[in-house]
């Protein structure tokens, strides 16, 4: 039967996705935007107008118009693409600028800009394995732990790095017990550890108590001949999360070696970065395929990232940050007095509505979708069996009669689902 057989076995697998109501395929397409009284953009569907409460875009920058006007102007002066990799055809003075604002936001000696944070999360993990070790073996010695509910680039990151079993330990989530344990193990076992969290876990909001991690690696640091390099993937926090939205580094006060974040979310653009100490950052540049090989995002997005960061730490900024902390608070203590119940106590946009199961999950959302409102349906395998959820995430671009519309309308479908 040749290919054929092979077209039934794919068919067979997206029946039994369809089935199972977990299957991601089916996208909305969305025509345009448009703004109301000014409320949030609404996403146009075939000719509806729908309020989104999966975005991204927690403080609303992508339609912020300084931003599409630097973006523009990027564009005239260096053309919609970058021409090539940027070691064959010359760095973008653009690309300079986000780097150097993006090392000075983070407190960082240096920064690097990828196409994507999934791109960047590759490299890291890759080449900090893989970096030269004194053993002949190169990269053999090296022992990963990483959280087990991580991003799946974090994931990926490891697998094709091609670790055996032994160089890599999956820790329980956010139990820094059995991290502690992990190292205390392996003292003198390996040249070199990497400990990898996500900062904001982004099926549940919750965020890595960087403070303690960071404790332990100093705590053990010296019973490993080429120390304990701490990396935290902060690619929802950066922008979202902190007073001035520095994310985990600022919730929890302190530093990791290494922090890999996105422009894609709360800056309102696109690509991924990572910054720490200038040599980290030099040695990626030299070994990271993903940026030797790829082409950087287009000068304009860079340029629109920029802008984004520079508004970031304006006045304006601030009062951004402080809308979507009020806006946050106001969803969930309506939820509560409903009788909601949260799979994880979020203080994060991402708030998490338990559901526990994927029927009632996946017609909860589709009812939403009748009604305007769009959401996320979260289930296994991307949370565990039975924690199916429905992701809410707030915008500081959401006004509060855009929260009451959302309350308004989920009420009576939940209660007819039995959910509450």
């Amino acid at each position: 039967m040749g290919k054929e057989r092979f077209k039934e076995i794919l068919n067979s697998e997206l029946q039994r996705l369809d089935e199972s109501n977990v299957s991601k395929r089916k996208e909305n397409i969305i025509e345009k935007f448009v703004s109301i009284d000014g409320r949030a953009k609404k996403a146009v569907v075939d000719n509806k107008e729908y309020i989104l409460f999966n975005s991204n875009d927690y403080l609303g920058f992508r339609f912020n118009e300084d931003i599409k006007k630097a973006e523009e102007k990027a564009i005239k002066k260096f053309g919609s693409g970058p021409g090539a990799v940027r070691f064959i055809s010359g760095s973008l003075k653009i690309y300079k600028e986000l780097e150097e604002e993006l090392a000075k936001f983070h407190n960082a000696e240096s920064a690097i800009t990828f196409s994507s944070s999934f791109a960047a999360n590759l490299a890291v993990i890759h080449c900090f394995i893989k970096g030269q070790t004194k053993s002949s073996l190169v990269g053999r010695e090296v022992l990963v732990i990483s959280d087990e509910l991580n991003h799946r680039s974090i994931i990926d990151g490891i697998r094709v790095s091609g670790l055996s079993k032994e160089n890599k330990v999956i820790f329980k989530h956010l139990d820094y017990d059995h991290l502690n344990q992990i190292l205390e193990k392996n003292k003198g076992k390996f040249s070199r550890v990497l400990i990898i969290s996500d900062g904001i876990f982004s099926m549940l909001g919750e965020y890595a108590d960087l403070k303690k991690i960071q404790e332990l690696a100093k705590k053990y640091d010296q019973y490993y001949e080429e120390g304990i390099l701490t990396i935290i993937d902060d690619a929802h926090g950066v922008g979202a999360f902190g007073e001035t939205g520095k994310g985990c580094q600022e919730v929890c006060n302190t530093k990791p070696d290494l922090i890999v974040a996105t422009m894609g979310k709360a800056f309102g653009s696109d690509g991924g970065y990572v910054v720490g100490d200038k040599i980290y950052i030099d040695y990626l540049r030299e070994s990271a395929a993903t940026y030797i090989y790829s082409n950087p995002t287009s000068p304009g997005t860079a340029a629109a990232a920029l802008k984004a960061l520079k508004i970031l730490q304006s006045e304006e900024g601030k009062r951004l940050l402080e809308k979507l902390k009020q806006n946050q608070k106001y969803f969930k203590e309506k939820m509560k007095y409903n009788g909601f119940r949260f799979a994880a106590d979020s203080t994060h946009p991402i708030q998490p509505i338990l559901i526990g199961d994927s029927k009632k999950t996946r017609e909860l959302t589709n009812k939403l979708f009748e009604e305007g409102i769009i959401v996320t349906q979260i289930s296994y395998p991307v949370v565990p069996l039975g924690k199916d959820e429905i992701r809410i995430q707030i915008s500081a671009a959401h006004a509060k009669e855009d929260i009451d519309e959302l309350i308004e309308k989920i009420v009576p479908i939940a209660k007819k689902l039995e959910i509450i």
